[in-house]
């Protein structure tokens, strides 16, 4: 008796090395419970072919269609000089469009004589375009026909009314997955079944094994929609549990509670604000302050519009833990960011930042910044003042991280841009507390409610959704530089009016210019075809020094220039000794220069909607109103036009991020969190299954409470193993 579980059995062990082989290197499948969860991605119903006519280009496709006609010709070429080259053409036709085949050389003999007009197949192939029309180039294929002489064999293997199309790369086809699913179904049997006997019942879901089998071989409709019911409770059940488990256990940890003095530094710097806040900075600020004053730390995630004020909000409540007698650290992605904040936060305190200096206020602290880049002197000392207790607030970037930083009494982490920062990092500097420190993450990419359940299910949230006044509006339009030329021009004109009313200008570039070939940024592959390469920020900026800005003061940033020359040339475009800065996404976050009032966006449809919507709030900042150029070159109707209307056309970032959402896959959204095969989503929808994972939310925290280890759950168990391994542990973290 096999003592390895059926769905734990590696796949090599079934199915055979070179099979095996394929699937973990392209697919990443290594036992038979991972090829069970590779699941198809759509199904063909015999006698309804696929659209041909939808055919993406450069994708690996599977198609069911019919052979219209197949015509053999003969062409001379360098290897068959006397005309003896040969190309089979095959035409096949779905109802909605057609598709060429092509065969050359000695891959024609076989499918002259199999691919005759009026017989069934499935071919798969990468779909490319030649003359002006598209082809697959020697697809694979799968009759269906049957020969009437013997029982085909492909034929008993679909039998099925409905035909599985699994994801599939150009080294296994559809079929083959297909063939090896089959092999491997007899053993979803023993699979352990992840749902509590109770929920599963009181829902109306199928059992596991049954949902296994529906999925892969649907014999009805029905049986596909009872499949997929059952195996998204799965995903958001398993996926809710682990949260809810990492909100129990952080719930039992102790936490110094920071509760500021009555009229201590925070009421100082809250006299000394030239504005009043607003309601939803002082709304966001109590929840902030009544988690603070609890025994165990807080985790809060604080998301808000693009200048909706949440540094604000970040440094009312570091100084209230300074108050409280403890140290506060803001981690931001980049050292840019690090001494933009480091200059914004000293500038809002004024003499409050001045502690154990002459003209230091008596609630003063000192603040002070700690990159890679600080010279040995400057690096000491702020060490010193960490480690002393004399700096109440620290910023900087990965560099507070390292092993020779060390706290007085870290009372409070702030995290600026969530997703830069992985789950070492957040914790090697929560590690650095006597106990460990509340923590509070921003993020200024709005995040529909039930991503941040799905991704930061283990924090609370706050959201900012008011913009403070003084604020300006942005303008934003498309600009079509291949069909109407005349608009790229006015566009230029566009920034050297503002540049002549004492405003200034950001241009934005995909790329840098100087890198390697081939090491650019790869653009979004739907639209990808015949494209030149992405705008570089060193081409453009020298153009329009010597084209439609000459006479302008034009100045280049990006993420290569070494650390003091980013910062020279950001404090010349804050100080207004610069017009234009043409930089790459470096200006995204953080970047605070009111006076700029425009931004040209060029290759716009090369960037996603939450980057778009991020680099256009550095506009806009002060009391002038914001214009924000999308330039592109895609035709009116292709997708990137449409992201892009959808940009112009609103700016609620969560209005967006839902269009962002609905537009690309969940695993693009939920980034490196689900990497790993096995944890990723594949049948769950976040936006459309907002229901389901609420209330798998709900389940799965009554279901914790009540059983912390989950000990009668050993389905639970195994599920949960298989998400959390080693590797995925960051699956919780990264956002």
């Amino acid at each position: 008796m096999d003592l390895v579980p059926a769905l734990e059995r590696p796949l090599k062990n079934v199915l055979g090395a070179a099979t095996a082989k394929v699937m973990a290197e392209h697919l990443g499948l290594h036992t038979v419970g991972d090829l069970l969860h590779h699941y198809p991605r759509r199904y063909e119903e015999r006698g309804q072919l696929t659209h041909l006519a939808d055919l993406p280009m450069d994708e690996h496709v599977t198609v069911v269609a019919q052979v219209a006609d197949a015509r053999l010709h003969t062409f001379a070429s360098a290897r068959a000089p006397r005309g003896k080259g040969q190309r089979l053409e095959v035409t096949i036709t779905d109802g909605s469009g057609r598709l060429q085949l092509v065969f050359f050389g000695n891959g024609v003999h076989k499918p002259h004589k199999e691919l005759l007009p009026g017989t069934r197949a499935m071919f798969a192939g990468k779909v490319s375009v030649f003359n002006r029309r598209l082809q697959l180039a020697h697809p694979a294929y799968e009759l269906l026909n049957g020969d009437p002489d013997e029982p085909g064999e492909a034929v008993e293997s679909w039998a099925g009314a409905l035909i599985p199309l699994y994801p599939a790369t150009a080294k296994l086809e559809s079929w083959k997955i297909g063939k090896a699913v089959q092999t491997v179904l007899p053993g979803v049997q023993e699979a352990l079944d992840p749902l509590p006997d109770a929920l599963r019942e009181g829902r109306g879901l199928v059992p596991l094994p049954e949902a296994l089998v529906k999925i892969h071989r649907p014999q009805t409709k029905a049986d596909i929609a009872d499949a997929r019911a059952r195996l998204k409770w799965d995903e958001a059940f398993v996926l809710q549990v682990a949260l809810a488990r990492r909100r129990h256990t952080d719930a039992q940890l102790a936490a110094v509670p920071r509760v500021p003095r009555p009229d201590g530094l925070l009421t100082a710097f809250d006299d000394r604000l030239p504005f009043t806040l607003t309601e939803g900075q002082q709304r966001v600020s109590r929840e902030i302050f009544d988690d603070l004053a609890t025994a165990h730390p807080m985790h809060r995630l604080l998301q808000g519009e693009v200048g909706s004020g949440k540094t604000m909000v970040a440094l009312r409540a570091m100084l209230a833990v300074v108050d409280a007698g403890g140290q506060a650290a803001l981690l931001a992605p980049t050292e840019v960011l690090a001494q933009q904040h480091h200059r914004s936060v000293t500038e809002m305190m004024g003499e409050l930042a001045e502690g154990g200096m002459l003209g230091g206020s008596e609630h003063a602290t000192k603040v002070v910044l700690l990159t890679g880049s600080m010279g040995a002197a400057a690096r000491r000392q702020a060490l010193l003042d960490l480690v002393t207790g004399e700096a109440g607030i620290v910023i900087g970037t990965h560099a507070l991280i390292e092993d020779k930083v060390q706290f007085h009494d870290l009372g409070l982490v702030v995290v600026d841009e969530q997703h830069r920062f992985g789950v070492e990092q957040r914790d090697a500097l929560r590690g650095k507390g006597k106990q460990p420190p509340h923590l509070l993450v921003m993020t200024a990419t709005p995040i529909p409610r039930t991503v941040a359940m799905t991704v930061f299910g283990d924090l609370e949230t706050s959201v900012l959704d008011q913009l403070p006044a003084g604020r300006s509006p942005i303008a934003s339009h498309v600009v079509p530089a291949a069909d109407k030329p005349h608009f790229l021009a006015r566009a230029w004109e566009r920034v050297r009016e503002e540049v002549a009313a004492g405003h200034q200008a950001y241009v934005v570039c995909p790329r840098i210019g100087d890198e390697e070939e081939g090491t650019a940024k790869r653009p979004p592959a739907e639209d990808d075809a015949g494209k030149r390469p992405p705008l570089a920020v060193l081409d453009v900026a020298d153009q329009l020094a010597k084209g439609p800005l000459q006479g302008l003061r034009v100045e280049v940033l990006h993420g290569r220039m070494a650390p003091d020359d980013k910062d020279a040339v950001m404090r010349r475009f804050a100080a207004g000794d610069a017009d234009v800065l043409v930089a790459t996404t470096v200006i995204e976050v953080g970047v605070n220069v009111p006076n700029a009032t425009a931004m040209v966006i060029m290759d716009a449809d090369r960037f996603g909607v939450s980057q778009l919507h991020q680099l256009r709030g550095r506009v806009g900042r002060g009391a002038a109103p914001g214009v924000c150029l999308l330039v592109t070159e895609m035709p009116e109707a292709s997708p990137a036009r449409q992201r892009l209307g959808a940009v112009a056309a609103t700016l609620d970032g969560f209005e967006l991020s839902r269009i962002d959402l609905e537009q690309r896959r969940e695993g693009d959204v939920l980034g490196q969190a689900q990497s790993g095969a096995r944890s990723s989503l594949r049948v769950l929808a976040v936006i459309e299954d907002e229901e389901i994972i609420a209330e798998a939310r709900q389940e799965a925290t009554a279901l914790v409470v009540a059983d912390p280890d989950l000990t009668g759950l050993p389905g639970l168990r195994t599920a949960l193993d298989a998400l959390l391994d080693e590797e995925r542990e960051q699956y919780l973290e990264k956002g």
